[in-house]
């Protein structure tokens, strides 16, 4: 009998290069991708059972963090982090086929995709940059428009899905463009002790001064490697939320005590996931046990992951 396909939730539409890094993820045709408006709807649908998965983008090499994950994750008590996918990102100018480039007014796709190509917007400032929610929802836009003097920046997936021309490739601001994906599900990954892994944390710190510097103080004496750091205001004005990942080796035994210390000296710490760190290569990932081959019905088996410490519940 055929085994079934994981569903995972994914920001934007069909095409779009989310859905790229879910097919990475999960190889060989066992995911299907599950379009969602919103990263906040991508981490809805997972809590609401009505996916197996979810994958969302958390940083760019250019453009740096995606902050619409990040709040979605702050806001989730359900979702945890198991692992990350790291995407080389191509750009593409589409236009409907026949369009010329010189005719082109304006050209739309996702934020944080035109801030990658800000080099070549500045080179063609006859084109009036717009935001849309996804590149290939606005790939999708332009096909339905039949205006040759719109265009959007996507990949080439979203152009053959689409039907539309390549006016030119690789309009990126580096060819070594990235972005960072995080793999999530309802339970936590388990994972063989020793193997690389990340920690993401969510804290918050009294408005005192030292706070961060003292938050963040064991990691340090202990050599473990803080890999990012982000803020995020949490609602309340002027009061900040702190995101951060550290790189480990899982089960390694200064790690519980580290995020014990850690605790001691926030205001509120909560664990987002430890996870398997994807080799630093382009297009490289790292899956939570086999979850390639992974089916609805093996989700039970996850089980929280062995070096997870006893910190704030979720």
């Amino acid at each position: 009998m055929a085994r079934l396909k994981v569903r995972v939730a994914f920001q934007g539409e069909l095409g779009a290069y989310s859905e790229e890094a879910v097919r990475r993820y999960w190889p060989g045709d066992t995911a299907e991708p599950v379009p969602a408006r919103s990263c906040a709807d991508v981490v809805r649908a997972l809590e609401n059972n009505a996916v197996d998965f979810g994958m969302l983008p958390i940083e760019n090499s250019l453009a740096g963090s995606v902050v619409p994950t990040y709040d979605a994750l702050a806001d989730s008590r359900e979702c945890w982090v198991v692992g990350e996918e790291i995407l080389p990102i191509h750009h593409c100018l589409l236009a409907l086929p026949g369009a010329d480039i010189g005719a082109i007014r304006r050209v739309s796709s996702h934020p944080v995709a035109l801030a990658q190509c800000g080099r070549f917007l500045e080179r063609h400032r006859w084109m009036e940059a717009e935001a849309a929610y996804d590149t290939a929802g606005a790939a999708r836009d332009l096909a339905a428009s039949g205006d040759r003097t719109r265009a959007a920046i996507a990949g080439r997936g979203a152009a053959e899905r689409f039907g539309l021309e390549i006016l030119e490739s690789e309009i990126e601001d580096r060819p070594d463009n990235q972005t960072r994906f995080l793999a999530l599900a309802r339970q936590q990954a388990v994972l063989t002790p020793g193997t690389e892994a990340h920690t993401a944390i969510i804290a918050t710190t009294l408005n005192v001064p030292a706070a961060l510097y003292r938050l963040l103080e064991p990691l340090a004496e202990s050599g473990i490697n803080l890999s990012k750091l982000d803020s995020r205001p949490t609602g309340e004005p002027w009061s900040y939320s702190f995101f951060l990942e550290i790189e480990h080796l899982s089960n390694d035994p200064k790690l519980a005590g580290v995020l014990a210390a850690m605790q001691g000296r926030a205001e509120t710490l909560r664990i987002l996931g430890h996870f398997p760190r994807a080799p630093r290569d382009v297009g490289a990932h790292a899956l939570p046990l086999s979850a390639s081959a992974m089916a609805p019905a093996d989700l039970a088996a996850i089980s929280p992951a062995v070096d997870q410490p006893a910190l704030e519940g979720r």
